[in-house]
């Protein structure tokens, strides 16, 4: 009987081969976190899973054996076809699951015996998710300062942050990491991440910045959509290094428009705003009410921002205002230019601290 080799994550992760890496959960699990790469290859549909985990909990587990054998039994053919397409291409097959255990081992066996050798990850994602956390506190114990860009609802501070980044600053665009801007709204034409992709893609990009001496963020809650900020980063953002953009409020209005094009996300927008209207004042959800009726967009935005997003603003960031340089500008553009110079002396600055120079 042909045997089964196992594959550390750190290992995998490190190796210069090529290699196939299969995920042979089902596509709920896939879509909410995988490795990288990895090409979904389910033995269960998202109903079938249920089902077994069902059966599993109620009757048992050799009942739950009997049910799986039945559903995958007719999918072999295909899935020995599609695995082996892959192997092909690659130095190496690596399959996995959740824990490491029998599906991704049913599969890897199978494979193999069928003469295509197959790795199995030891401790499926699970060791991938515990490897991420690890490194999560690695890095909150660097205690790397932070420079915050704060600013009013539709001020284009994540367009300022992709300009940096674009010119090579150490950005964490964290609103983009969540697929959420932050708000009721936030998802609105996005595609909102779990908490375990979200912090995949965070530690992947601190990896990219382990030379930078400090990091840029936005000034976010401690929340984005369904995503929690590691505590690491709130305190960063508390202790950290503030600068306020100043932008006119009308490129604020056409920004929002512009952000959320209500026109072809009307329905999710409609869907966000009554969530919304349970926390507005009479008079303000009725004149926002006839905005949306007529689609009159601008004036909906309007309303909005001053007398609900401003003010919400004004209070939560209070403690903010006087530690914030102020930057004054109407456009993205102007407001890099502007930023540039500040981010380059605090720079040099935290250069000189992590170096142990004297300042």
């Amino acid at each position: 009987m042909a045997e089964l080799k196992q594959i550390e994550i750190n290992d995998l992760l490190e190796s210069q081969k090529k290699v196939a890496l299969i995920d042979v959960r089902s596509p709920g699990e896939f879509e909410e976190f995988h490795i990288p790469g990895a090409e979904n290859l389910p033995l269960f549909t998202n109903e079938e899973r249920a089902e077994v985990g069902t059966l599993y909990k109620q009757k048992g587990p050799e009942t739950a054996k009997a049910r799986g054998l039945e559903i995958v039994s007719p999918k072999l053919p295909e899935l020995y076809r599609r695995v082996k397409v892959l192997s092909e291409t690659s130095d190496e097959t690596v399959i996995y699951c959740w824990r490491g255990g029998m599906r991704s081992r049913s599969l890897a066996m199978f494979m193999t015996m069928m003469g295509t050798p197959c790795l199995q990850l030891k401790g499926g994602i699970r060791s991938y998710r515990k490897l991420i956390v690890a490194e999560l506190e690695r890095y909150a114990a660097l205690r790397k300062p932070f420079i915050v860009i704060r600013g009013y609802t539709g001020s284009q501070k994540t367009d300022i942050l992709q300009a940096l980044m674009k010119k090579g600053y150490p950005v964490l665009d964290l609103e983009g990491l969540a697929g959420h801007r932050g708000s009721i709204f936030g998802s609105v034409g996005l595609s909102p991440k779990s908490q375990k992709a979200f912090d995949r893609d965070l530690w992947r990009r601190l990896k990219e910045l382990d030379d930078a001496p400090y990091y840029i963020i936005e000034g976010e809650s401690k929340r984005i959509g369904r995503v929690v900020l590691p505590d690491f980063i709130m305190k960063g953002k508390e202790t950290g290094v503030h600068f306020f953009i100043e932008y006119p409020f009308e490129k604020r209005v056409r920004a929002i428009y512009e952000a959320y094009d209500p026109e072809k996300n009307f329905t999710q927008l409609s869907e966000a705003y009554v969530r919304l209207r349970k926390y507005l004042d009479g008079r303000l959800a009725a004149e926002l009410d006839e905005a949306f009726s007529t689609r009159d967009w601008e004036r909906v935005i309007r309303l909005l921002l001053e007398n609900y997003y401003d003010p919400r603003y004004r209070h939560k960031h209070k403690e903010y205002q006087q530690k914030s340089t102020v930057i004054a500008a109407s456009s993205v553009e102007e407001a890099v230019e502007k930023l540039i110079p500040h981010l380059d002396e605090w720079g040099a600055k935290f250069s000189a601290i992590a170096s142990g120079q004297p300042l």
